[in-house]
Formats: structure tokens, sequence, C-alpha cells
């Protein structure tokens, strides 16, 4: 007696939909993901001098870290009549004594492009306050770059002019500006800036 077994030959065959298949541009995308990631944290290490923004975690039984003072709730010292005032850049870090927070603003005029004003602000009673002023508007620089440095320094890359006979809309200075805290005072050192430096 045999005995015959139908065997069923219904085998489904599962297909990966197309837009599951890894291919070339699925893994170009990663590539250039996990470079952005490995690019910016070897690009914010304290060994490089470059900007200290992050804080670490308070210690069981400390107070968190303050935050940097938000420039949006400062009076800053700029005289602009019936204009606000803008804040074209900022940068803020923790010096060892507390966060400051870097700022340069202007007028916000209708047209052309005002002076900006530099101000280090630091928390106050119940509002950030200027501790001092790094940069007079009156000295007609527009600042392209800021940066607080981990070793405390403040840098700024500004555009600005030789003399009063350069047409405002062209400057012809490109400069780095250096602040050092010293004594309690802000010393500034201005040179020439190289193409990429801040």
């Amino acid at each position: 007696m045999e005995t015959v077994v139908e065997v069923a030959e219904d085998v489904t065959t599962r297909q990966t939909p197309a837009h599951a298949r890894p291919g070339l541009r699925h893994w170009a995308l990663v590539a250039a993901g996990c470079a952005a990631v490995v690019g910016g944290a070897l690009a914010a290490t304290s060994a490089t001098g470059a900007v200290t923004t992050a804080h670490p975690a308070a210690p069981a039984g400390k107070p968190a870290p303050v935050a940097a003072p938000d420039p949006a709730q400062a009076e800053l010292p700029l005289d602009c009549g019936p204009f606000p005032v803008a804040v074209s850049l900022k940068a803020g870090a923790d010096l060892g004594r507390g966060p400051v927070t870097v700022v340069a603003a202007h007028c916000q005029a209708d047209l052309g492009t005002p002076p900006d004003a530099v101000y280090l602000l630091v928390n106050g009673p119940g509002k950030p306050q200027v501790a001092a002023t790094l940069v007079e508007d009156t000295e007609n620089l527009t600042v392209t770059q800021l940066a607080i440095r981990s070793d405390g320094t403040v840098r700024a890359r500004a555009k600005g002019y030789s003399s009063d006979d350069v047409p405002r809309f062209a400057p012809d200075l490109d400069l780095q500006l250096n602040w050092a805290e010293k004594g309690g005072q802000w010393v500034r050192s201005t040179a020439k800036a190289a193409a990429g430096q801040v």
C-alpha cells in the first residue's frame, strides 16, 4: 500500500519593496550624516579652542547651571530713535564666573547696513545687564562673525572703512578683533583678518 503525499507548491515569494532596499543614494546619505556628526564633534573639542556652549550636568546636590543671558531680554544702549534694535550675532558661554553672552547689535533701519555695536551681557537682577561695551556703533564696523573661545577670549571678524572717502556700500577693511580680560577690563587687539579666520 502506497501512500501518496501531495506537497503543496504554494510557496509565497516575498519581495522587498523598492523603497526598503538600500541603494547608492541611501548609503551616500548615511555617510554624509555620519560625517556631519563626526565633524561637529571634532569641531567642538576644547583642545582646539572652539566655542564652548554646552553645560556639564550638575553634580548631585548642586543647582543646575544658569542659562546664558538672553539678548532679547536686555536693554542694549543703542540710540536708534524710532527704529528697533536688531541682534545680528550672538555667542554664549560660561567663562568660569557664570554664563555670559556676547552680542553684535545695530539699529534696524529701512535702508543700508547700519554699523554694529558689540556688548558683553551677564545675568542681572530681573534681566540681563551690559557688563562691557566691546565695540561702539560709532566705529562704523559691521560684525560678520562672533565667537567665545574656550580660553575665555572673545573673537570677532568685522568689515570696516579705512577713511570717510570709502563708499559705505564697499567696506575696504576686513578685521580680526580679539578681546581678553585683564584685571577686570576687556582689552582689545585688532589685526587684518586672514581668510577663514575666527
